[in-house]
This record gives structure tokens, sequence and C-alpha cells, in this order.
């Protein structure tokens, strides 16, 4: 009885359910919920059953290892889930579209931040917009070379390089010449179009290939249009090309404003002029200058002893932020040595073409030859008598002989005509200059002869006409050197040869006017002066 009064209370049941949907199936809204509810279910397993199948196996030990679990794309995922959210709210009014997500939802602040972070990234990218790069150009190359290595259409190149000649030549520049190139920033290659797409990795063990045989290389970053090229061949000018609007190319070329400043140096010797001048912080090619105006007045292996003394005054030239570009003019230079001075001042006669050194009384520094033909010299052996270290016995040794590495430069000691350049047995390389009245030099053991030097050459008083070497009878490198009067052999360092001009008239009385000048001027300026200690490393001296 009480299993049948059960079942007659559970149909009653069902007949009231069924009589319920019933009714609820006459009316629209009805009919809808029930719709939009299956739908709402059917997508959200679907969901579920996704982001299940991207999990991992599960083993006795938890996931299964050496698996790499591919993740549902994020576009995917959002599409689903907007659906899933879009169908939930048509369930409670079917007749209003849904056209976004509700304002102040996770959902929407996460679009918005996203949307933010992308929108600051292309306003950076519009502010770049230009792309600057510095090329270097190789030795023996060229600026349209290096231009077009860095991926500058050829016709471009060609046009700056054009442009550039009208006010700069460009065969002068040189290999590691660097260039500043700003190019208009290249455009991104073209996105391909996004397409949902789930990953699917194969279970371990599955057939596979791993073959990149085909693989293609990355591809360079292109250039954009080139804009400007800017350098500066020498440390005083600096030249820019630029584009125009037409795609033309024009070069301007400035120049540095630079400032002359009078220095006065010196210091006591106690090795050698060059060392002592180095340390004094004088630039290495005022030395070499000076070593050149005292080199017909002073023998420096003979002449210099330990405690004498120069001084200097010349003026240097420097940029607006102060960095040395080029030397100046010495005015003014004097050697200290024991029991005189030699002073030497700056002029140009109002009748001659070149500038000058004159000593206080107006007379030239130069003399018809140099005492010594090389710098930096050691004299090995004099000139007399003397014990052959090669043949073995006493003989005449009819010339000086200055110590000095092979390959370093000989100048002519005096202006004249190449008479004679070739071998000659004992002396190996030997030349001989004619400078006329009877006076000629010849130097011997030379390694190899000047680029253009030959027999019949004109050549000026301190020019480069050879090379020292170790050619001949010789036991080590270094130079032979005579002088010849009337065809005789003479000691280069006794022998008296005929002076340089000696001023008069108007131009000593100006000379001397200048000389004064020049003396006010040392007597105003403090002497940069620093002691040159004996055997001193020339590598750690002042530049």
């Amino acid at each position: 009885m009480h299993a049948r009064g059960e079942f007659v209370s559970r149909k009653s049941d069902w007949r009231r359910s069924a009589q319920n949907a019933a009714s609820a199936l006459n009316s629209t809204d009805g009919r809808w919920a029930v719709v939009s509810s299956s739908v709402t279910a059917l997508i959200a397993g679907s969901v579920a059953w996704l982001a299940a199948g991207t999990m991992p196996p599960l083993t006795s030990h938890g996931f299964e290892a050496g698996r790499n679990p591919s993740l549902l794309p994020y576009e995917l995922f959002m599409r689903l889930s907007a659906k899933a959210q879009q169908t939930a709210y048509a369930s409670f009014g079917p007749t209003v579209p849904f056209n976004g997500r509700a304002a102040g939802s996770p959902m929407a602040s996460l679009d918005n931040a996203l949307a933010e972070e992308t929108a600051g990234d292309e306003s950076a990218d519009a502010n770049k917009g230009i792309d600057t790069r510095t090329l270097r150009m190789d030795k023996g190359g060229t600026l349209a070379g290096a231009l077009t290595d860095a991926g500058v259409p050829a016709a471009d190149a060609k046009a700056a390089v054009a442009a550039l000649a009208k006010v700069f030549n460009p065969k002068l520049l040189r290999g590691g010449q660097s260039f500043e190139v700003t190019f208009a920033a290249a455009p991104p290659p073209a996105a391909p179009v996004q397409v949902a797409s789930i990953t699917y990795t194969p279970p371990v063990g599955a057939s596979g290939s791993d073959d990149i045989s085909n693989a293609q290389p990355i591809a360079d970053v292109p250039v954009g249009r080139m804009l400007s090229i800017s350098f500066s061949p020498t440390i005083e000018q600096d030249i820019t090309i630029t584009r125009a609007a037409d795609g033309s190319f024009a070069a301007k070329s400035e120049q540095e404003q630079l400032t002359a400043k009078l220095h006065r140096a010196g210091a006591r010797i106690d090795s050698s002029l060059y060392l002592a001048a180095m340390q004094a912080g004088i630039p290495a090619e005022v030395v070499v200058q000076m070593i050149h105006m005292f080199s017909y007045e002073v023998d420096f292996q003979r002449d210099l002893r330990p405690g004498d003394s120069f001084e200097v005054l010349y003026n240097y030239y420097y940029t607006p932020d102060g960095r040395a570009a080029k030397q100046g003019d010495i005015t003014y230079a004097a050697m200290h040595l024991k029991g005189r001075t030699v002073q030497l001042y700056r002029y140009q006669p109002h009748d001659g073409d070149n500038t000058d050194y004159f000593d206080a009384k107006g007379q030239s520094a130069k003399s018809m030859l140099m005492k010594t033909p090389v710098d930096g010299a050691r004299i090995s052996s004099g000139f007399g008598m003397r014990y052959h270290p090669v043949l073995g016995y006493t003989r005449m040794h009819k010339g000086i002989d200055f110590a000095v590495p092979i390959g370093t430069p000989v100048m002519a000691a005096g202006g004249g005509t190449i008479e004679s350049a070739g071998w000659v047995n004992g002396y190996g390389n030997f030349m001989v200059v004619n400078h006329g009245n009877d006076y000629a030099t010849a130097y011997g053991h030379l390694s190899r002869f000047a680029p253009g030097i030959h027999k019949g050459s004109h050549v000026h008083q301190g020019e480069v006409i050879a090379f020292s070497g170790n050619t001949g009878l010789s036991t080590g490198p270094h130079l032979h050197y005579e002088i010849r009067i009337h065809n005789q052999q003479v000691n280069p360092l006794t022998v008296k040869v005929a002076r340089g001009q000696m001023l008069l008239g108007r131009d000593l009385r100006d000379f001397l006017m200048e000389r004064i000048h020049v003396d006010t001027e040392l007597a105003s300026l403090p002497l940069e002066s620093k002691v040159a200690e004996t055997g001193t490393d020339l590598r750690a001296a002042k530049d």
C-alpha cells in the first residue's frame, strides 16, 4: 500500500511538471529561455572540453614527463568566452543585442590596458622615425662602396659622392674614415593575417621531422631612404651631405674657428734635445722643426753637454672645445750651450718668398751644407786613419759614419744635382750630389734611393733623397757621409762652408724691430719647463 501511494504521488508530480512545461512553451519568453539555456550549456561544455584537452595526461606520479603542453590560443579563448557571455546576456534580454563587455568588468579592464600599451608602442615608433648608423671606410675602399655595402642604392651613393666633390676631393679620403649616415626608418614588414589555431603537440615517440635543411637565413634589416651623411676629414673641418625634398643631394663644408695660443717652453738637456723637448710637453712636429733650424749651426753629437738648455716660442691652434688642431710657427728658439748661446728669430725678407731664421745680428742660420744629414744620429766613426773592421788593416777613413737604423731618411745636405746614384763596390748603394762651386757630398751604404731620385735630378736642401742601410763593406747599419771640395774628401765636422743670407738696409732695420717685439713677448710669458732625466722612456713622454 505504501509503495502504491508513493507511485501515485510521483505520477501526479510528473503530470504537473509536464503541464507547467507545456504552459511555458506556449509563451515566446518561455521558449527563448529554454533555447538560450541549452546553447549556453553547450558552449560552456565545449570550452571545458577544450581546456581539459590541453592538459597532459596524468600518471600515478602526476603529469607525464617530457611533454610540452599546448596552450589554447588566447584569441580563440577570448572569442569563445565572448560568445558565452553574449549568450548569457541574451538569455535575459533576447531583443537587446550585446555590443561590448560590461563597463568595469575585469575583462574590460584587461582590454583597456592592452589597448593603451599598444597605443604607447605605436607612439614611440612614430617618434623614432630616423635611423642613424656609423659607417667606416675600408683601406683601399671608397665612400660609394661603403654606402652600397650598407644597403644604399647605387644611384643614391653616386649622387652623394658627386655632391661631395663640389666641396671636397673624395680621393683624399683614407681608410678608417668614419661617417655618420641617417636614414628614414624602414617601414616594418606587412604583418600576416592572424587566424585562430590550436597548436598540436605530438605524443612522445610519435614520428616527426626535425629536418631544418630547408630553413632560410634571416635577411638583414633593410635600411630606409638615406637622408644625410656627415664626417670630419680633419679636426678643423666638418662636411655634411643632405638630401633635398626632390631627392637631390647638396654638400656643405664648415671650418672650425681655431684659436692660436702662444707657448714659451724649455728644459735642461740631460740626454738629448729631442727627449728633453718631448718631456717638456712640446709637440713632436715642433721638436723636429727646431732640430732642423739648429742643424746648420749645432753638432748634436759634439756640441751638446749635460746641463745645456733650450727654449722655444711657438704658437699652436685649438678648436673651440680646447682640442689641439695644428701647429703654428716657431717665432724664436735658443740653444744655451757651454760657452755660447745660439738664438734664432723668424723673419721674412722683403725680397724673398720664403720665411727664414736669422741670428740676433741678422745672419741666416742656413749654411751651404748641413753638418748632419740624418736626424737623431750618433757618430760611430770619425774622419781620419782607423782600423777597418772588415778589411782587417788600418787605412784612411775619408768621411764620418752615423749609426742609424736601416730605413732612416737621409736628407740632401745642400741644394744641387744628383751626379750619380747606383752600386759602388765597398760603398754599396752610393750617391753623390753636386752643389756647385766645386762642392759635393756623398752618401754610402744606403738601403735604397727615394722615389723619383736618379742621376740628373735636382734636389733641395733638407729633401729626403735616400734611406740608410747596411750595404757594401759594412758591419752594421749606418750612413757614410762625405764632403768633397775640388773632388777631395774633407772632414765634415771641421770644414768651413759658406753661410747664408745676411740682412742689410731696410730688411735689417725691420728685423731688429721684430726681434725687440719677440723679446718683449718672451719676457711676458711664463716658461713651461720640465727637467728631462737621462734614460727616460720616450713612450712615457708627454705629447
